[in-house]
C-alpha cells in the first residue's frame, strides 16, 4: 500500500491533536507455551498509522517537531537473529520503506523518550491496553517532572487517543475498502467450498479446513476471529468454536467464517443442511431469519440510526416466530417483554474494519448515531432453538441458524460487500446439488 496514505492518516490525526505528543505502541509478543509465540499480529490502531508489521515498535508523533514530526523506535538489523526469525526492516527501512522521518533503535527508547515529552502540555496515549508499557509511559513522565528546578516542564494532561483515532477508522476510506472487498471475495469462495463439500458423516474440523484452505489460497494469512463451525445442536452455541463434533444427516450447520487481508476482516455466517435439503421446520425458521436479514439491511444507509436495523429485525422475527407458534401473545408486548430473547439473544450487527467487532462510537451524547456514508457494519439476525425446552415441539429443536453479511453505507444507500454467498434456499439448495 502507498505510505503516503498513512502519512496522510497521521497528519490527520496531529491536526486533531493541537499539540502534545501521541504515543502508540506495537502490541506485545504473546507466548503460546514454553518457546512458542502465537503468530505476530500488529496492533490494529498501530498499523492504522504505520503500516508496520514488526512487535517491539513504538510510533511517536510530535507536531511541529523540526527534525520530523513522525518517530519510529524499531528493533535495529541483526543478521545473526534474522537467520532465526526473519527480516527485520530496521532503523534504514523504518525510514525508507515505512516513512518514518527519525528512527531510533527501541532499546534506546529510555534515554531518547523523556526528551520528547519535555515542555509538552499533553500526552495522546490510551491508558489500559497495556498496563506494562503503562507503566513504562509513566516512568517517562516522572522523569520530566524531576527536572523541574531546571525550568523543565512535564506533561499534565493524558488524552485518550481514541477519540481522535477510532472516530477516523469508523469511516472507511476508499483503500480500505479495497481491501475489505477482497477479504470479502476471498470469504465468500471459502464459504461457497464449504457448502459444496459438505456431507454426512464429515467431521465439523473437516470443513473448518477446507474453509482456511481457501483463506489462505486467497491470499489470508490468517483468519479474522476462530471460525464456529457448528452442526445440530452446536449451532445454537453462539460462539461456538470446538469445531470437533461429526455433522449428521437432518442437522443444520452454521457456519460464521471470515478472512482477514492485510489487516482487515471479513465477517459472514451461512446456515444450511448438512445433507443439502432443508426440512420443513428448517426452511421455516431459515425464511423468517432471510426475511428479518433482508429487512434489517433496507435500514442501513445513510439517515438511518444505528439501531434502526435492530429494531425491524426484531419485529420480523418476532413476527415470523409468533406465526410458527414458537411465541404467543402480541407482537408489541413480546417486542416490550423481551421474550423473544429465549430464540435470540443478540444485537443484528456491529462495526467492521481493522477489528471484527471494530471501532467507532455507537451512541453519540447518548443518542444513536445516523449512518452515514464510508460506515462498514453486519447485519446478522439469528434464531436459536436449543434442545429441552417442554413447551417447544421438539421437531424445531436443535434448528440455529444465523445470516449474516457486510454492508457497506454509500451515498445512495448501501452495498453488500459479502454478496457473493448465496443466501436464498433455491441457491444453497442448487449450490450444494452441483
Amino acid at each position: 500500500m502507498d505510505m503516503k496514505i498513512f502519512q496522510k492518516r497521521r497528519r490527520e490525526v496531529m491536526q486533531h491533536m493541537g499539540g502534545g505528543v501521541a504515543i502508540v505502541p506495537a502490541a506485545p509478543v504473546r507466548n503460546r507455551n514454553r518457546d512458542v509465540d502465537y503468530p505476530y499480529r500488529p496492533d490494529s490502531d498501530f498499523y492504522y498509522l504505520t503500516h508496520f508489521p514488526e512487535p517491539e515498535a513504538v510510533a511517536v508523533l510530535v507536531p511541529g517537531r523540526t527534525h520530523g514530526e513522525y518517530i519510529l523506535f524499531c528493533r535495529e538489523r541483526n543478521p545473526e537473529k534474522e537467520i532465526w526469525e526473519g527480516r527485520r526492516a530496521g532503523l534504514e527501512g523504518a525510514r525508507e520503506i515505512y516513512g518514518a522521518d527519525d528512527a531510533f533503535p527501541i532499546d534506546d527508547i529510555d534515554e531518547i523518550l523523556p526528551g520528547l515529552l519535555e515542555n509538552r502540555e499533553k500526552v495522546f496515549y490510551t491508558i489500559g491496553r497495556n498496563t506494562e508499557f503503562d507503566n513504562h509511559l509513566m516512568g517517562w513522565v516522572n522523569e520530566v517532572r524531576a527536572k523541574a528546578r531546571n525550568g523543565v516542564s512535564a506533561p499534565g494532561e493524558f488524552v485518550d487517543l481514541n477519540h481522535i483515532l477510532h472516530e477516523m477508522r469508523l469511516f472507511k476510506r476508499p483503500e480500505e475498502i479495497r481491501l475489505m472487498k477482497r477479504a470479502c471475495k476471498v470469504s465468500a469462495q471459502a464459504h461457497r467450498r464449504a457448502m459444496q463439500t459438505c456431507r454426512p458423516g464429515m467431521m465439523e474440523y473437516e470443513i473448518q479446513a477446507e474453509l482456511q484452505y481457501e483463506f489462505m489460497k486467497g491470499g489470508s494469512h490468517y483468519p479474522a476471529y476462530p471460525p464456529i463451525v457448528g452442526g445440530g445442536a452446536n449451532s445454537c452455541i453462539l460462539h461456538y468454536t470446538e469445531n470437533s463434533a461429526e455433522l449428521k444427516d437432518g442437522d443444520m450447520l452454521l457456519i460464521d467464517a471470515g478472512a482477514e487481508i492485510d489487516g482487515y476482516a471479513a465477517d459472514i455466517t451461512r446456515t444450511f443442511p448438512v445433507n443439502g435439503r432443508f426440512t420443513g421446520e428448517q426452511r421455516a425458521i431459515y425464511e423468517v431469519v432471510l426475511a428479518a436479514q433482508l429487512a434489517a439491511i433496507e435500514q442501513i444507509r445513510p439517515g438511518k440510526h444505528w439501531n434502526e436495523p435492530h429494531e425491524t429485525a426484531i419485529r420480523v422475527l418476532v413476527e415470523g416466530l409468533k406465526d410458527l407458534g414458537l411465541l404467543k401473545g402480541s407482537v408489541d408486548d413480546l417486542m416490550e417483554n423481551g421474550k423473544y430473547k429465549r430464540f435470540y439473544m443478540h444485537r443484528t450487527g456491529h462495526w467492521l474494519g481493522m477489528d471484527v467487532h471494530d471501532v467507532g462510537d455507537y451512541k453519540v451524547d447518548d443518542v444513536w448515531r445516523l449512518l452515514e456514508p464510508g460506515m462498514v457494519m453486519t447485519a446478522e439476525p439469528g434464531i436459536y432453538i436449543a434442545e429441552g425446552g417442554e413447551d417447544i415441539d421438539p421437531r424445531w429443536w436443535n434448528i440455529g441458524v444465523r445470516i449474516e453479511d457486510d454492508v457497506l453505507v454509500t451515498r445512495e444507500g448501501n452495498e453488500i460487500l459479502s454478496r457473493d454467498v448465496p443466501k436464498s434456499i433455491d441457491d444453497i439448495e442448487a449450490l450444494m446439488r452441483g
